[in-house]
């Protein structure tokens, strides 16, 4: 079994309490290539490209210019990325056996990096998926990347005994995915929320329970999917009447915002 999740916009490049040792992103050859793309765009492209304020795109610049694909430096993927999925995943609290089942365990789709396992040495970017970047495979970076990453995630699973992929990400990293490359069969999850009769999906709240999935799965052990349908954390539960073989559902009644949480 697998777990992937999409990274995330905010990071934190903060060394965490633990002294962890990195790995290096396995897909060295693409990140150099596409790295000579994206040194070369200039703020107003990529003010355009990613809808960016003119200081973030400025910042963002500047990240690609001072970035070294063949830098073997920076911070584990899980620690650095800092969004809602990483608020529930929580690895910088994760002990050494823990970090050792994630990194069998669970992958992050990036557009810059491809595939990365949770303790691949990062350096500070920002490149969404969904960027309509033009390189010389293609007009995008679904096209950049063709069938590498769904080969990837196929190898990642060579070893694995049940080979099931749970898809914990966003409908824009996972499009990243060749599903006709990849050979191995794929569990969509979804989180709910319920309110007042009616469940929907809420952004943030299914962000975070994605890593909290992911989170329960490390803490757990687990090596088949199908226990997955125990998960349990902050009040979700399998709904059996809603969900399908490829298509998995969890609901909870909805917490109240995190604001309102606060003033509480």
């Amino acid at each position: 079994m697998l777990i992937v999740l999409s990274p995330a916009k905010a990071m934190n490049f903060t060394p965490p309490d633990q002294n962890v040792t990195a790995t290096t992103p396995d897909m060295a050859a693409d990140i150099a290539e596409l790295d000579k793309t994206t040194r070369k765009l200039t703020v107003s492209q990529l003010k355009r490209l990613m809808d960016l304020s003119d200081n973030l795109a400025q910042l963002n610049r500047e990240r690609f210019q001072a970035f070294d694909p063949a830098m073997e430096d920076g911070l584990q993927a899980a620690f650095a990325f800092n969004g809602d999925v990483y608020a529930g995943l929580k690895a910088r609290e994760l002990d050494r056996k823990g970090l050792a089942y994630a990194q069998e365990h669970v992958r992050i789709l990036s557009g810059l990096y491809g595939l990365l396992r949770p303790l691949d040495a990062i350096q500070p970017y920002r490149l969404e998926m969904g960027t309509r970047l033009k390189t010389k495979r293609g007009p995008s970076l679904y096209a950049f990347w063709g069938d590498r990453i769904a080969t990837a995630l196929d190898q990642a699973m060579a070893g694995h005994k049940d080979r099931t992929l749970v898809n914990c990400a966003s409908g824009e990293y996972f499009g990243a995915v060749d599903l006709k490359a990849l050979k191995a069969p794929v569990v969509n999850v979804r989180f709910l929320e319920e309110k007042d009769g009616s469940a929907k999906i809420i952004s943030f709240f299914a962000k975070k329970a994605r890593g909290l999935m992911a989170r329960y799965a490390i803490d757990h052990r687990l090596d088949k999917a199908i226990d997955l349908k125990a998960f349990d954390s902050e009040g979700y539960r399998f709904q059996p009447s809603a969900s399908t073989d490829a298509e998995w559902v969890f609901s909870r009644p909805q917490p109240p915002p995190p604001s309102a949480a606060k003033k509480g």
